[in-house]
């Protein structure tokens, strides 16, 4: 039986760089569980599983525009380090979710430090980038 939409599916996958490293693997832990369709997983690794039957395996290069997008050319924001919590140990690749003004809750990361400074971006790690994925599919669940 074929994955289609709406229905759930498992797979085992690596994620690689272009540069060949491995950013993620569930081949050390369970497999992955999502429902074709339900935004769950980026857009291209959700079309790359579509039409696969269990016991397939697929490598497929995602665009970034179908993976985290293309990286959002802005600076990175500056924030003074005094204004974090006291006693909260600051590094590159750390990061916070902030409250906006509006509300929304967004995930930005440290990109920089400096002695008086540390320098947040909000963009995905993976943003920019084309991501190759070796999957399997490991069963399907119709829906």
């Amino acid at each position: 039986m074929a994955a289609k939409e709406g229905d759930k599916v498992t797979v085992h996958y690596t994620g690689q760089l272009e540069d060949g490293s491995v950013f993620d693997s569930s081949r050390e832990r369970d497999p992955m569980t999502f429902q074709l369709g339900g935004g769950q997983v980026v857009p291209g690794f959700e079309r790359a599983v579509l039409g696969l039957e269990v016991g397939d395996s697929v490598t497929r290069t995602i665009p970034c525009q179908e993976a985290y997008g293309e990286r959002n050319k802005e600076d990175p924001v500056s924030v003074a380090r005094d204004q974090f919590p006291e006693g909260v140990e600051l590094a590159v690749g750390q990061s916070f979710r902030l409250q906006a003004d509006n509300e929304q809750a967004m995930v930005v990361w440290v990109s920089a430090l400096d002695e008086q400074n540390v320098f947040l971006d909000n963009n995905h790690p993976l943003a920019g980038k084309s991501l190759t994925f070796e999957i399997e599919l490991v069963a399907v669940e119709a829906a």
